[in-house]
Parts: structure tokens; C-alpha cells; sequence
């Protein structure tokens, strides 16, 4: 690695101590988190029994193996798209597939998926932990999804010599990999064999480094969000009760919800499908109040306790949202004003234009500008910019426009799986 490049040199041996101790550190507060917060009691007792769990598997298992990392669901449904096209190409090999976060394994454990034969938690990146993993696991070949990128493991997988990727990346210059105190993390980026970027632009950072084996094949979350709208889940009773357009608010927070709310009550002949982003029931019931219009919960609709006579439907539960979008003429996505923007991919992918928050940084979000240059994405700040951009788009030839330019936006960003996948296995097999 050429560390030789920035102006001062860190420590390596230092940083990767400070870094162990901080895994220990963070093994520590996540079991006392545990006992006051539901998410991590989740995350530290899923942790529990993984490795007997893992001896288990392989051997019923013993067939070559892929291991896929994610960080939660957003990463995994990124990585549905170049597991199907793995498997194509692999159809005997066996598929795990790890995640850091409940909020993801908790939610793909519900029902069984296509294509992956083993969930699991990876476990906290202490040095041990991470040999006895990936020593269990025995994977043939290795791929990470985004980030995420724990340096025990993939310097384990390393060691062994195992093939390993990053596909789907990102980078920002304010990153710590490009940084001058950086040469421990920059370490983890040339474990890997090639990574295949999202953009020109981290390629050009992974070049500042001297990493050279890397490739643009795009996003693989357009061949994802191209196969939902395709196939989308069917709701009947829903369909059956819309009655006039339909605006669809998807992954929404209280920060949305503050400018949405009074679009919602000034706004004749329209309804409301709102997913919120977080399920708690105050802060629906909350939104309920200060809605000025008929509104119904979905398990409410469901159950037939109330009238299926709606004007807004609150979405109360997980799984939903990305096939919601089918009954949409409108969609606006939220968070951006938050921790970041959800996912815009979803709603585009059905052709119908989007409106989001204003993205703090907008490099970590590159979506929102191509959408933007396309012609297809709506950015608002204030009230102010939702009315007229919502004034626009109830016009014919705008909103035609923007239709057009959400579907040629899908169009020309297919196919980042089969690239992907297509490059590893000319490799693999060299």
C-alpha cells in the first residue's frame, strides 16, 4: 500500500489497537444497552449461539460457499439483485448472508428467501471473534455490499487467501480512507480483489490511494427496484378503495410529516398513503390529529373494525411501502432532513416522479442528484417549495415529462448485477 503518498504517516500498529479496543468498547455498551433498549437486546441476543448455529449449517452444507455482508435491509435488498445473479451463474454453490444491524435480520428471517440458504448476525469485530467466523464459515469467496467494512474480518479473509469484493461503493473524500491519518482503513480497502463502484468519482478517490482494481457497474438497486415494480405485491382492498389520485409518503419522520401535514389539508380530491419510517403509535396518533382529513391505520382497514372509506391510510407495519408505489401518481420520500434520504428508487421505478427533502450532503446520495438531472426528482426545504412543486406537477405536460424521465432514468442504469457478477467470475475461474 502506498502510504508514502500523504504528507504525514499514522501509526498502523497504534491505530489498529485503538480500533480493537474500541470493538471491546463497543461489545461492552451494546450488552448494558441491551437492558433498556429493544433494538439492542435483539443485536446482542441474536449474537448468542452463532457459532454453533454456523457448524451446523456447513454441515449440512458442505458445498462451496458465498458469503455476502450487509449492514441492514437497505444494503440487503441491494444485494438481492447480485445474489440471483450469482446464483445463476453458481447455481451449486450455497449463499449466507450476514448483517450487523436487528433491524434487517429480524425483518428477513420473518419468511424464507429466494436464492440465500443461511442468515446470520455477524459477530462484534473483536480479533477473535472474527477468526473463529470465518474460519467456521469457510467461504470460497467473499462480497461486501457498500460498506460496512469490518477490518478483523476481511483481515481474516485476507489471510486466507479467500477472493474477496466490494460492490455497490460510494466514497466521499471526507471519508476516513482518504484522509492522512487514514493508512489503517485504507488497509482494509485493498483486502479486497476488486471493488466495483457506484460512480466515477470513487474511483477516482480509490486511484489517490493507489488502488487501481476497480470498476463502475452502477447500483444494483435499479435491478432490484425494477424487479418489484414488475411484480409487485398485491393489495386488493386497498385498490378498491381508492376512489381519486393518489399520493404516496413514503419513509416518512416527523420532519416530513411538519411539511407534508398542511399539503394534506389543503388538498381537495387526493388521498394519502403514508408509510412512516417509525411505527411508534404517539406519533401516528399524533399525525392523526393534526390531519384535517379522514384517516384510518392499515391494521384498522384490514381487521374491517372501521369503514374502508378513507382519505389518508397510515401504513402500521413493516414490508409494505416498496409495492405501495404502484398506486401512486405522486410519491414523496423522506428523511432527508434527518439521517438521511430512503430509498427514491422505489417510487421511480414505477415511473412516477418524486419529491424529497433537501440532502444535507449530497455525495452520499447521489440519486437525488441524477434524479434531479433527469428530470424526475424534486427536492423541496420548505412549504413553500412543496406547493409549487406539486402545483407543477398536477399539470399534463410536466408530469408527463417527468414521467418519461423517471422510466428512461431506470432504463439506463439496469444491469449493474450481471456486470458484477460477469467480472468476478472471469476472475475467479482465471
Amino acid at each position: 500500500m502506498r502510504d508514502s503518498i500523504w504528507p504525514l504517516k499514522d501509526n498502523y500498529k497504534h491505530m489498529r489497537l485503538v480500533y480493537n479496543l474500541s470493538m471491546y468498547l463497543l461489545d461492552l455498551v451494546m450488552k448494558i444497552g441491551s437492558q433498556g433498549s429493544v433494538k439492542l437486546k435483539k443485536a446482542v441476543d441474536g449474537r448468542k449461539g452463532i457459532f454453533e448455529s454456523l457448524r451446523d449449517f456447513r454441515k449440512k452444507h458442505p458445498s462451496p460457499l458465498v458469503w455476502f455482508h450487509v449492514a441492514s435491509l437497505g444494503e440487503y435488498e441491494q444485494a438481492k439483485p447480485v445474489i440471483a445473479a450469482f446464483k445463476e451463474k453458481y447455481p451449486l454453490w450455497a449463499v449466507a448472508v450476514s448483517f450487523f444491524s436487528p433491524s434487517g435480520y429480524e425483518q428477513v428471517i420473518k419468511k424464507k428467501q429466494r436464492w440465500v440458504d443461511y442468515f446470520t448476525y455477524i459477530p462484534i469485530d473483536k480479533p477473535s471473534q472474527a477468526k473463529k467466523f470465518v474460519e467456521i464459515l469457510a467461504p470460497d469467496l467473499v462480497i461486501f455490499i457498500k460498506y460496512d467494512l469490518w477490518a478483523n474480518h476481511l483481515l481474516e479473509v485476507k489471510k486466507r487467501k479467500i477472493p474477496s469484493y466490494l460492490v455497490a461503493a460510494s466514497f466521499r473524500k471526507e471519508q476516513v480512507y482518504f484522509s492522512w491519518y487514514g493508512s489503517f482503513f485504507r488497509k482494509i480497502l485493498f483486502c479486497f480483489h476488486h471493488i466495483f463502484t457506484q460512480n466515477t468519482a470513487s474511483i477516482d478517490l480509490l486511484k489517490q490511494i493507489g488502488y487501481k482494481n476497480s470498476t463502475q457497474t452502477g447500483d444494483p438497486r435499479f435491478d432490484n427496484v425494477a424487479a418489484i415494480s414488475l411484480c409487485p405485491k398485491s393489495f386488493p382492498a386497498i385498490r378498491e378503495s381508492i376512489r381519486q389520485p393518489v399520493m404516496v409518503l413514503g419513509s416518512v419522520w416527523q420532519e416530513d410529516m411538519d411539511l407534508l401535514i398542511p399539503w394534506i389539508n389543503q388538498s381537495e380530491d387526493l388521498q394519502f398513503i403514508i408509510a412512516p419510517h417509525d411505527l411508534h403509535a404517539g406519533t401516528i396518533q399524533k399525525w392523526q390529529q393534526g390531519i384535517q382529513k379522514t384517516s384510518l391505520t392499515y391494521s384498522k382497514f384490514e381487521s374491517g373494525e372501521e369503514s374502508r372509506e378513507w382519505q389518508v391510510l397510515i401504513i402500521d407495519n413493516i414490508g409494505m411501502l416498496s409495492s405501495l408505489y404502484q398506486f401512486a401518481r405522486w410519491a414523496y420520500v423522506g428523511g432527508a432532513f434527518g439521517k438521511g434520504l430512503h430509498n427514491i428508487l422505489e417510487p421511480l421505478a414505477f415511473g412516477i416522479p418524486v419529491l424529497f427533502g433537501q440532502v444535507k450532503r449530497a455525495s452520499k446520495f447521489p440519486e437525488a442528484a441524477i434524479s434531479q438531472q433527469y428530470g424526475c426528482g424534486f427536492p423541496v426545504k420548505h412549504k413553500e417549495d412543496l406547493f409549487d412543486a406539486m402545483n407543477h406537477l398536477n399539470q399534463i405536460t410536466p408530469y408527463k415529462q417527468a414521467r418519461q424521465a423517471a422510466k428512461k432514468l431506470l432504463r439506463d442504469n439496469l444491469g449493474s448485477a450481471e456486470k458484477t457478477i460477469a467480472i468476478i467470475k472471469n476472475e475467479h475461474e482465471r
